[in-house]
């Protein structure tokens, strides 16, 4: 049977009395308060093992005493509860010296499970001074209350206190982009500069030149020095977006800044110290560029030290309630007219799959409220454009009875509905063909064991074609094998 004491602190008696009755079956002695001067008063006279406890509580913020909790008795363990379910309230709580943030409403088991790690292991806090924090815009950057959003804030307000390197993987719309800047804008080098840079949409010979910079004279066109990424990252974050479509020499020298710390300019001969954390994104699946050969194997481990993966919106219907609503507000702040929606909309709502994410969802509400005249979006209007965006893409489809082009075409359908506008980016002829070319051509090297004429023969294309296109494309081959 477990052993320890565990202080419980809730203004609701009910939760209180759950609680103790899931603890005391573990063997855990409880005591429980429905206020913060008891628990004060216990953990001050030396009491507890371990302390569980509200954020509201009738006689003072639970957060503010657990700062007080953890400069007396730093070696105590204390797990949060709140109601209120969003990740500047994990972040917070983490800052002050949580062991660990629950939401509520959280399995009974999964806290008897934190209360048996947090007793069987040290405590180690990473709060900083809340001063420090003071004039954070309270604005949320990220929505949702379901369950493998509650699991991203939690993972996210450890990380906000570190360096490490992040890889965000999920479909396009998803938010990559508000995660990557929430690590920034809660962490260490928030008063550092946030500098994007999205692969896919820079040339691929320029794309050395934008992360690293340029000597002038460094190639044509080159008439002064150009001040690459990394450099105006400085102190701050660089933030790696569509990381899946970086050219293989631009992988070996981003690998090289990740090993060494430093980098030198196109051209340049100086090293130049890189002070920046990395955040990378991608839609892909990397591991499977990897076997590929079309992503360099030690530069994803190098980036994948923490992996945070965003789920699609079809995974988290119950969020979409608070986004619509976030949505319609943010619409009416930019001067669009403010309106409200039906519960009979928003049922609708949840029955879509939204290929495009919450970035499609957002562009439907902007839609809405420009489009219709009445002040409340009711379920017919909703059901209309559903009944388009339907129309204009396949249905969803394990690709087992598809043809080639009918799986390209809905792929394409979704890609054009997740960018804001309706239009990706330009040159998106020669991604597809790149995207469809480059693997084509590196699994039938594969399968031929590196032989280029036989590849070149079940492709149906000339051996010299076949060597311009490798060369072009970087994919590896094995060497020696003709």
């Amino acid at each position: 049977m477990a052993e320890g004491t565990v202080l419980v602190a809730d203004d609701d008696s009910g939760v209180r009395t759950v609680i103790g009755h899931a603890l005391g079956r573990e063997g855990y002695e409880v005591r429980s308060t429905g206020n913060a001067a008891t628990l004060w008063r216990w953990v001050s006279d030396g009491e507890g093992d371990l302390v569980v406890t509200d954020v509201i509580m009738p006689d003072e913020d639970g957060l503010d005493l657990l700062s007080r909790i953890t400069r007396i008795r730093p070696e105590l363990p204390v797990v949060v509860m709140s109601a209120r379910n969003t990740m500047l309230m994990a972040i917070r709580a983490t800052e002050r010296g949580a062991y660990e943030y629950l939401p509520k409403p959280f399995d009974l088991n999964e806290l008897a499970r934190i209360v048996e790690r947090a007793l069987a292991s040290p405590v180690v806090t990473l709060h900083e001074e809340s001063s420090q924090r003071a004039g954070l815009d309270e604005a949320m950057p990220l929505i949702g209350r379901s369950p493998a959003m509650q699991e991203l804030y939690r993972l996210l307000a450890r990380l906000v206190g570190t360096d490490l390197t992040v890889l965000i993987s999920g479909p396009s719309g998803t938010g990559k982009e508000l995660v990557a800047r929430a690590l920034h804008d809660y962490g260490k080098r928030r008063h550092g500069p946030f500098v994007p840079i999205n692969m896919a949409a820079i040339p691929r010979e320029l794309i050395e030149s934008e992360l690293f910079g340029h000597e002038k004279g460094a190639f044509t066109g080159a008439t002064s020095r150009g001040v690459g990424k990394f450099e105006q990252a400085e102190g701050g974050t660089l933030f790696l977006d569509e990381i899946g479509d970086m050219p293989m020499e631009a992988q070996t020298r981003l690998l090289r800044v990740l090993q060494q710390g430093e980098f030198t300019t196109v051209g340049g001969r100086r090293s130049i110290r890189a002070d920046v954390r990395i955040v990378a994104a991608t839609n892909r699946n990397l591991r499977q560029f990897v076997r590929q050969g079309l992503f360099r194997e030690d530069l994803f481990y190098r980036l994948n030290v923490v992996p945070v993966r965003l789920p699609p919106l079809k995974e988290r219907v119950e969020d979409l309630p608070d986004l619509v609503h976030h949505f319609l507000g943010v619409a009416a702040d930019d001067g669009l007219p403010q309106k409200t929606i039906s519960a009979e909309a928003l049922r609708l709502l949840k029955s879509y799959s939204w290929p495009g994410n919450v970035r499609e969802l957002e562009n439907l509400v902007r839609r809405l409220t420009v489009l219709y005249a009445e002040e409340s979006i009711d379920a017919e209007v909703v059901r209309a454009e559903l009944d388009e965006a339907s129309a204009g893409a396949a249905p969803e489809s394990d690709g087992s009875t598809d043809s080639f082009g009918e799986s390209v075409e809905r792929h394409l359908s979704r890609y054009f509905a997740a960018h804001e506008d309706g239009l990706p980016p330009s040159g998106l002829y020669g991604r597809v063909i790149k995207e469809v070319e480059r693997p084509l051509i590196a699994m039938c090297l594969s399968a031929t064991r590196g032989n280029q004429i036989r590849t070149a023969k079940l492709l149906g294309l000339n051996r010299n074609t076949l060597r311009k296109k490798i060369n072009e494309l970087q994919i590896p081959v094995v060497r020696g094998v003709q």
